[in-house]
């Protein structure tokens, strides 16, 4: 009988122990997607528009807050950024211009190109009206203030109490914004940062050395510059190698207006923007960390277009600091948190068996 009892047992501990597997198995599968998909958020890619008119927008993190500024940056020490964003990792096509225009009645008019080329000629104001449609279309802030109804009409500063205070105080940008054109740190950073050595480079490349030069592909350290004139950009897939931060195009094929007025100040409306970047047909010079351009927010220049910026946690808009755990963080201590469960479950079984052949031994 008492053999019986045994083996009745010794089978009910194996039943609930596989049943521990089973579910341990499905608390690890399940954080394991969770991790997948944190790693894919990495680069998130986000819809805009409906129907005929949806386009994709792919973004990289650029994290290391607080990061120091690059002594041979222009402007100097650019690059110095204290909070995480994102960029886009490809610049604003001609494709995603279009069907921008498609979905409102504000209209830009930009040099005609192939789909998936860059749209440039375009002025530093209808770049940002077409970042506050990417923020309106999907019920958020408009970054930027304009209070009439011109497509090339200069911007109204924000009030203080409405500005984006991050990193200081920024007239220009509305502090619940979701999307934006990038400060000319906010793009310095993401163009010429390591973040493995923290250090800058004179080159928007994975190694930080010059790049070759090339008419279009996305071989590492490449970039689409050096070209004729009449060969015109490549396609923003296919411009170059990426920068440390997984970043294309920060080098050559067009430039790109920043958000930051020349004076550094973002006091004013009708200041001159920085541009950085190069074009298809610059030489490498104007590629290095140390070049930098201004022009009049209502002027268009040939091969001048603009990339997106954007926060960083995609289910927030507001520009507060308060840090939410990565999904692949939660696997990892979900995973840490089942293995102390079952050490634990493991110690138990033994202090019971231990109690039972000592007496004098309390359980457990």
């Amino acid at each position: 009988m008492a053999c019986g009892s045994s083996n009745r047992l010794f089978f009910l501990k194996l039943g609930n122990f596989a049943m521990l597997r089973q579910i341990v198995a499905a608390i690890l599968i399940f954080f394991f997607g969770v991790a997948m998909r944190s790693s894919s958020a990495d680069a998130a890619i986000i819809t805009f528009g409906s129907g005929n008119n949806e386009f994709n927008i792919e973004f990289a993190e650029i994290a290391n807050p607080g990061n120091s500024g690059d002594s041979g940056g222009n402007p100097v020490a650019a690059g110095q950024v204290a909070y995480s964003y994102r960029i886009a990792k490809h610049e604003t096509s001609w494709d995603m211009v279009n069907k921008f225009n498609a979905s409102q009645t504000l209209q830009i008019t930009h040099d005609s190109r192939d789909a998936g080329k860059p749209s440039t000629r375009i002025d530093w104001n209808e770049a940002a009206r077409f970042v506050n449609w990417l923020n309106t279309s999907e019920g958020h802030q408009a970054a930027y203030r304009f209070d009439t109804a011109e497509l090339d009409d200069n911007l109204t500063v924000w009030d203080p109490s409405e500005a984006w205070q991050l990193g200081g105080t920024n007239l220009f940008r509305h502090k619940n914004a979701k999307y934006w054109l990038p400060s000319v740190d906010e793009w310095h950073k993401a163009a010429y940062y390591n973040p493995d050595t923290a250090t800058y480079a004179a080159y928007p490349t994975s190694s930080g050395s010059a790049p070759f030069a090339v008419s279009s592909g996305t071989t590492a350290r490449t970039a689409v510059y050096d070209q004729s004139f009449l060969s015109g950009p490549a396609d923003v897939t296919e411009a170059g190698g990426l920068s440390a931060y997984g970043v294309m195009g920060l080098g050559g094929n067009a430039f790109e207006w920043t958000e930051t007025s020349s004076d550094l100040n973002n006091s004013s409306g009708d200041s001159a923007r920085i541009f950085r970047g190069g074009r298809w047909n610059s030489n490498l010079s104007l590629l290095r960390s140390s070049s930098a351009f201004q022009s009049d927010p209502m002027t268009t220049v040939t091969g001048l277009g603009f990339r997106v910026a954007s926060v960083n946690n995609f289910a927030s808009s507001s520009n507060s600091s308060v840090a939410v755990p990565e999904p692949s963080t939660l696997a990892i201590w979900s995973c840490i948190s089942v293995g102390i469960l079952l050490h634990r479950r493991r110690g138990i079984s033994k202090a019971r068996r231990v109690s039972r052949n000592a007496p004098g031994v309390t359980q457990a």
